[in-house]
């Protein structure tokens, strides 16, 4: 994978060195930090190229970290949690979070979660073409998106869903293809993850999200990006 940078967020000792040694032996440069409050400042600071940030954090906790990072920054985030309801995952994804892993896990899960984030965002960032569908215009290579001339703030997963439907516009993707072709993966709980994902997006993308012109339900099958979003 390259000279990647990994801050891995946890109160956890003996988890963050666990991982760090996981992360090392896979070529990763490793930071560690073990609260919420001065996750900004080593952002700013170290510049990761993602984070592995636990939900349960003394002083801030992941959900808090997560709401003040996508602020200004759009590092990939891989949330860490033990709870396992699907309500405390979903928000962390509807806060900007770009997958989860549930505790107990298995280090090398985390890495290879981490690899298939950075593979799929540096695939985004590499592809060349502006895409055009009524006010959006969509720019792989800068991984940018603009709803006319304001620039809109989404997430690497965001990206990634809105670039592929939008290379195929008013094709429907079934939401087990969105999952494997933007996560390269399937996994319990997919749908409403990528539900999600759609919802964060009409909020951004649609002037009335409750009826959007872009991002389109079909019933019984996906969502596609309408070509009639003029």
């Amino acid at each position: 994978m390259g000279q990647f940078k990994v801050l891995i967020v946890d109160d956890d000792i003996k988890i963050t060195k666990l991982l760090k040694s996981y992360f090392d032996k896979e070529g990763f440069v490793t930071y560690l930090a073990h609260e919420g409050t001065g996750v900004a400042a080593l952002v700013r600071e170290k510049e990761p190229d993602i984070i592995v940030l636990d939900l349960m954090l003394p002083g801030m906790d992941g959900y808090e970290v997560t709401r003040r990072l996508r602020r200004d920054s759009e590092v990939p985030i891989l949330m860490l949690t033990a709870r396992d309801e699907e309500t405390d995952r979903l928000i962390g994804l509807e806060m900007g979070a770009d997958d989860y892993v549930t505790k107990p896990f298995s280090p090398r899960e985390v890495v290879a979660r981490t690899k298939a984030i950075l593979r799929r965002t540096r695939k985004a960032a590499a592809q060349a073409e502006i895409v055009r569908v009524g006010e959006l215009a969509i720019d792989s290579e800068r991984h940018l998106v603009k709803k006319g001339t304001t620039t809109l703030e989404l997430t690497p997963t965001e990206f990634k869903i809105l670039d592929l439907l939008a290379g195929s516009v008013n094709r429907v993707f079934t939401r087990l293809q969105i999952v494997e072709r933007v996560q390269g993966y399937a996994f319990d709980g997919y749908e409403r993850t990528v539900d999600a994902h759609m919802k964060n997006l009409r909020r951004k993308l649609e002037d009335n999200p409750k009826e959007p012109r872009y991002i389109q339900t079909v019933y019984g099958v996906g969502y596609r990006l309408s070509g009639e979003g003029e």
